[in-house]
């Protein structure tokens, strides 16, 4: 991998502990490269572990480690912030509904 995207994904392992961070590092650059539904199997694809024995790990990434998501989105907010705005203040806007799609059986009867 390049250098600089290297030093880009250190900066996101400070949320993971050492133990956890090899399988966080695999499915951030896949949910990157991948096209579709980033499912983890999705991803593990992308990253030309499809075959991979012990999948279960990269599971439990999600479902059992401790890190912060909302700490996560503040790392990724103040990187971006680093890298697009150059001067000025940085105005966010934010929409507080929530989109509900409904598959087209329950849109037919009009529930």
């Amino acid at each position: 991998m390049p250098t600089e995207y290297i030093k880009l994904l250190a900066l996101f392992s400070k949320h993971c502990s050492t133990r956890i961070w090899p399988y966080a590092q695999v499915l951030l650059t896949g949910a990157i490269l991948a096209r579709g539904q980033r499912t983890v199997t999705a991803l593990l694809r992308v990253m030309g572990l499809g075959h991979e024995t012990h999948f279960v790990n990269y599971h439990r990434v999600l479902q059992r480690a401790v890190w912060s998501s909302l700490a996560v989105s503040r790392t990724l907010l103040l990187l971006l912030g680093e890298t697009f705005v150059l001067t000025g203040p940085l105005l966010i806007g934010g929409d507080d509904t929530i989109e509900r799609r409904r598959g087209a059986r329950i849109a037919a009867r009009g529930i």
